[in-house]
C-alpha cells in the first residue's frame, strides 16, 4: 500500500477545512502512519486502519481551533468508517485516535504502535522506541515538517490562556 497516496484520498474532502494547514498536517499523518507500521508490521487491512486512524487523529483541531479535538476526531473516524462501509473497523480506529496522547502504555499491540509512532513524530525523532535513526531521518526527509510543529505551539498558546483549567485536554492518563 502506497501510504501517501492513500492519505491524500482520505484527506481530500478536507483540503478546505485545513487550508494552509493541509500540507503540514498531510506530512505529520503520513510520518505517523510510516512510523506506525514500522513499529508493527502491518498486513494491508491493518495498514489502511493506520491510515484512517492517523488522518483523522488530530483533524478534530480543525475547523474549530480547539485542543479539546479527541471526541471530534473520533467522530470524524466513524462517519468516514460509516460511509465507507468499514463499521467494523471503528472501535479500533477509535481507540486508536482516542489514546494516541495517552502517558502510559496502551493493551492493544497495534493501538500502542500508533501512540509511539505520534510520540516519535512530536518529538521530531528525539524518542523513537528502538526505530533506527536513520529509518526515522529518511521518513521526516520524505515528508517534512512544513511548519506543523511551529502551528501547534501556536495553537497551544492561544488555547491555555483562555483554558487553565484545561491547558492540555488531550492527555490521558
Amino acid at each position: 500500500m502506497d501510504i501517501a497516496s492513500a492519505v491524500d484520498e482520505v484527506l481530500e474532502p478536507w483540503r478546505a477545512t485545513l487550508g494552509a494547514d493541509l500540507t503540514p498536517y498531510r506530512n505529520h499523518v503520513c510520518r505517523v502512519a510510516h512510523f506506525c507500521c514500522a513499529l508493527h508490521p502491518c498486513d494491508a487491512d491493518a495498514a489502511r486502519r493506520v491510515v484512517i486512524a492517523a488522518c483523522f487523529h488530530d483533524l478534530g483541531i480543525w475547523p474549530s481551533l480547539t485542543l479539546d479535538y479527541l471526541p471530534p476526531s473520533v467522530e470524524r473516524a466513524r462517519d468516514y468508517l460509516r460511509a465507507n462501509d468499514r463499521t467494523d473497523w471503528a472501535e479500533e480506529v477509535a481507540l486508536m485516535i482516542d489514546e494516541h496522547h495517552r502517558l502510559t502504555a496502551v493493551q492493544s499491540p497495534l493501538e500502542e504502535a500508533f501512540r509511539r509512532a505520534d510520540l516519535v513524530d512530536v518529538t521530531l525523532g528525539l524518542v523513537r522506541f528502538g526505530l533506527p535513526r536513520e529509518r526515522v531521518a529518511e521518513v521526516r526527509a520524505r515528508f517534512p515538517n512544513a511548519g506543523f510543529h511551529r502551528r501547534l505551539v501556536r495553537l497551544g498558546l492561544g488555547w491555555i490562556p483562555r483554558h487553565p483549567l484545561r491547558p492540555l485536554p488531550f492527555l490521558r492518563w
